[in-house]
């Protein structure tokens, strides 16, 4: 796996390369480029022991022409300030391209949450959560959970926040308990939209998804989702996995029992029944669908080189460096950007939102409903546009349609002295 791509310069390549089938001011593309503001805090917590620790801390506000801002938090050792830039970006157009009335924020905390207890995680959240108070709310800034984080971490804000506002309003986050809040489905909602996303694109170019052969790098909520509903929809998994290794059979894995395993011994090596393979083993396995589910920059130019799946649909934000793109495109080998494969979590945490704002909360099976709706009809939208641009690929056809829709939204504005 290759780390050589800033992710904020790769957003940046993205929005350019779409930009260039746009009638767009060079004035107004710098704007799309770039955050409206960024918070960089240093947050100072006392650890069980009685120390104190300094943790780095990030929340950036990209773009806010169609809605609130909104985006996850992170806590992971390699949060940094241009990921955290370029995720919220990311955010914005992944918004817009589902047409989910929101902007795009996205925070962060660098810090690896195994070494820490869960008393002093909870002290780190509430001081984040505090810091963030003036910045966040629920028609200003919405976060959400991220890599490492969850309902847990939500609640923990939620209440930080009401507390200290001395109000209510389970409307400040997303990705709550459904006890406190939160929507039934979110949890599954990221890998249900990479499958629907999948099983749309083979219905789009073959006879369909049934005994499609799959692999999927990353076995955390989103992959473990993926593959357990594209195994539902008659695709076989042959491969999965994390950070530690790969589990493999060619004749299709067992994914329960494959989350089970990790569940107990912490990753899927080693798996009953299956082969041990590498990460790298996963990225150019001989298979119908690659899904990378893991972090940014998963494939560089070398692995893109190497790549031998039929196509790829991104569940993790950013999994290809712009090099890898455009050799996947020379190759013909079609990709299926990030910005809806992975969209099914902002689409939720919008419906999640508006269920806070009514007071009135739906059934899973409505959610799920309205989820397949946004994600297929987002999907057409995608093909009609690169075909009516002639577009070389399916991420520029995604940029282009979430880039009108921002810029109609900003011209709509008008101008502010």
């Amino acid at each position: 796996m290759g780390q050589e791509a800033n992710p904020f310069e790769s957003l940046q390549v993205q929005i350019e390369d779409a930009a260039a089938y746009l009638d767009i001011d060079a004035g107004v593309l710098e704007r799309l480029k770039h955050p409206e503001r960024v918070l960089e805090l240093n947050l100072s917590v006392e650890m069980d022991d009685g120390s104190l620790e300094r943790f780095r801390a990030f929340r950036s506000q990209f773009n806010g022409d169609r809605g609130p801002y909104k985006g996850g938090i992170r806590y992971h050792p390699g949060v940094t300030r241009d990921e955290v830039k370029a995720l919220s970006g990311w955010m914005v157009y992944k918004c817009a391209v589902v047409d989910v009335p929101y902007g795009g924020g996205k925070g962060g905390i660098a810090v690896d949450p195994g070494g820490y207890s869960v008393s002093e995680l909870e002290r780190l959240t509430r001081s984040f959560a505090t810091e963030l108070r003036p910045l966040i709310g629920e028609d200003v800034d919405i976060p959400a959970p991220d890599v490492n984080t969850g309902q847990r971490e939500m609640n923990w804000i939620k209440d930080t926040y009401e507390t200290l506002e001395n109000t209510t309003t389970p409307g400040v986050v997303t990705g709550k308990a459904p006890s406190s809040g939160g929507s039934l489905g979110r949890v599954r909602a990221t890998g249900r939209s990479v499958m629907l996303t999948a099983r749309e694109a083979f219905a789009h170019l073959h006879d369909g998804i049934e005994d499609a052969t799959v692999a999927i790098q990353g076995f955390g909520n989103a992959g473990y989702v993926a593959a357990d509903l594209l195994a539902d929809e008659g695709a076989t998994v042959v491969a999965v996995s994390d950070s530690r290794g790969a589990a493999h059979d060619p004749h299709g894995l067992d994914v329960e029992a494959v989350k089970t395993h990790k569940r107990e011994t912490g990753s899927v090596l080693n798996a009953p029944d299956t082969e041990s393979w590498t990460n790298k083993d996963v990225l150019t396995a001989d298979v119908d669908l690659l899904v990378p589910a893991a972090l940014e920059n998963a494939i560089d130019k070398q692995t893109a080189r190497e790549t031998s799946a039929g196509m790829v649909v991104e569940a993790a934000n950013g999994p290809l460096t712009p090099a890898a793109d455009d050799i996947l495109t020379e190759r013909g080998i079609p990709v299926f950007p990030d910005i809806l494969a992975n969209a099914g979590g902002v689409t939720v945490s919008y419906f999640e939102w508006v269920q806070n704002r009514q007071r009135f909360y739906w059934t899973e099976s409505r959610v799920n409903d309205e989820l397949e709706r946004a994600i297929t009809e987002a999907f057409d939208g995608l093909v009609e546009t690169r075909e009516q641009y002639d577009l070389p690929n399916y991420r520029t056809a995604a940029y282009v349609v979430a880039i009108r829709r921002v810029l109609d939204a900003y011209r709509e504005g008008g101008e502010w002295p």
